[in-house]
């Protein structure tokens, strides 16, 4: 490993150094290969320039694959094999197509390795790296994280070495660490990385609710502010869960466009209060009455909706969170 170690580090000193010219657009995907991406995974004991001479049907990294996917062919950068047998997807991209938040790239690779009935793939631009679960059917409304693994940059490599060669080096993939980290991966599905995002669209929603309620408050003590941004999301975020499994009817996107939201959303809770009789709805009657934009409240509830759904199936933090609220009738603060 210490001659890899060095070629690796020789290689991430060479973007680094030239990290402006290599995230420059005019950088394209097809140097990206050459330059990085092919010799990072030579480091990881594929022979990708099939040195050996193997047979079309035998070489190890076969460029452009053919996927079928609704009768018209696609074609993964690399599909890297065992024996002729398909084993992982890369999906190349150049390092200015930011990864990380990609969407559009990841439902792409996702569909390849879904289709082909890979359990992991990976899409990298070099500058970063990213393992997807293809076994989680992809929809095109996904966020990027949706179904993601693992993920790091250039600059993470040195430490994450060891992890990547131990899943996808070939002579691991022969020796089983690939099938066994898919095994023990099975039933995880990213739920960390969606239970990481719904909790970053939280805080944003917690911020612009304070903001908007100061302004039109504005006699509104601190403890007083940070108790009603909490309960109020509480209320939300609770309703929503609810509905997507079935405990309540779906209403709050009936109002999500209309005007005295706040007002309607008290409504709401009033009946739940009595419903529930749980601390989460008892009355604090300055709450009530408090003044709310329609505007603030109308995207915190449009985007608990589809494609956020996705949240409300997969997410261990909000299962946890309904249960706890419906069983014992106590308020849980995120």
């Amino acid at each position: 490993m210490d001659t890899i170690s060095l070629t690796l580090k020789k290689l991430i000193d060479l973007f680094e150094r030239n990290y402006k010219q290599y995230t420059d657009k005019r950088y394209n995907e097809a140097n990206t290969r050459t330059d990085f991406i092919d010799p990072f995974f030579e480091l990881l004991d594929w022979d990708i320039a099939n040195k050996q001479g193997y047979s079309e049907t035998y070489r190890e990294v076969y460029r452009e694959d053919k996927v079928s996917i609704n009768g018209k062919k696609k074609s993964p950068d690399y599909s890297f094999r065992i024996g002729g047998i398909r084993k992982f997807f890369v999906e190349a991209k150049k390092p200015s197509a930011v990864i990380k938040d990609n969407s559009d790239a990841a439902y792409q690779l996702r569909r390849y390795g879904y289709t082909a009935k890979l359990p992991l793939s990976i899409l990298t631009n070099f500058a970063e790296f990213a393992i997807y679960d293809t076994r989680i059917k992809p929809n095109e409304n996904d966020s990027s994280s949706i179904a993601r693994i693992f993920y790091c940059d250039y600059k993470e490599y040195e430490n994450q070495f060891n992890f990547i060669y131990n899943i996808l080096a070939k002579n691991s993939i022969q020796q089983g660490s690939f099938d066994k980290y898919v095994d023990e991966n099975k039933n995880k599905k990213g739920t960390s990385e969606v239970d990481t995002d719904l909790l970053t669209l939280v805080e944003k929603w917690r911020v612009e609710l304070a903001k908007n309620i100061f302004k039109n408050n504005s006699d509104i003590s601190v403890y007083n502010l940070n108790t009603a941004v909490q309960k109020i999301i509480d209320w939300i975020i609770f309703l929503r869960i609810a509905e997507d499994k079935g405990i309540e009817d779906e209403q709050l996107f009936s109002f999500a466009n209309s005007i005295d939201i706040y007002q309607k959303l008290v409504g709401i809770r009033k009946r739940a209060d009595k419903k529930y009789n749980s601390g989460l709805f008892a009355k604090v009657g300055w709450i009530d009455k408090l003044n709310i934009d329609d505007k603030v409240l109308s995207n915190i509830i449009i985007n608990l909706y589809y494609p956020i759904r996705f949240f409300f199936t997969k997410s261990t933090l909000l299962d946890q969170l309904v249960t706890s609220l419906v069983t014992t009738f106590e308020p849980y603060y995120i």
